[in-house]
């Protein structure tokens, strides 16, 4: 497995989706979990310590303290992807507010697609035909959108 989407409730499923798509397009491993930040800290540690991926995804609203809790438990990247809800700019600035040390990417709110991209940019770096489908899948948007 490649990367390694956690969400923090399944209600998270919507957004995780879209992550989804874009890594089965790729043919790019992934697995998706649900585990809290709050409500199940151990399970999110032993996940976290415990995976092969390369990349992780997290996803959370409201306090949206996911993210920045895989990224306390690994040295590979993690991207935080902020879920829309009733208090957008708190799960916004939970992720990208981190502390000097441990960083994690963001993308905008409900982008699991962008998360999915990233992380597909990120595995591009040491895998060449991986990249050149990137550059394809790229060239295509240009493609769509010139002919809109």
């Amino acid at each position: 497995m490649k990367i390694q989407i956690i969400m923090g409730s399944s209600s998270d499923m919507p957004v995780a989706e879209k992550a989804k798509a874009i890594f089965e397009e790729f043919e790019i491993p992934y697995a998706i979990k649900v585990a809290s930040a709050h409500r199940t800290p151990e399970a999110l540690k032993d996940l976290v310590v415990n995976s092969d991926a390369d990349v992780f995804i997290g996803i959370a609203g409201l306090s949206a303290a996911l993210p920045g809790t895989i990224a306390a438990h690994t040295i590979k990247p993690v991207i935080g992807v902020p879920v829309s809800g009733k208090v957008n700019l708190d799960a916004i600035l939970s992720i990208i507010q981190m502390p000097p040390g441990i960083p994690v990417g963001a993308v905008g709110l409900d982008r699991g697609e962008n998360a999915a991209l990233l992380a597909v940019e990120i595995l591009a770096v040491s895998d060449k035909k991986l990249a050149k489908r990137l550059d394809e899948y790229r060239t295509k948007m240009r493609q769509k959108a010139l002919s809109s």
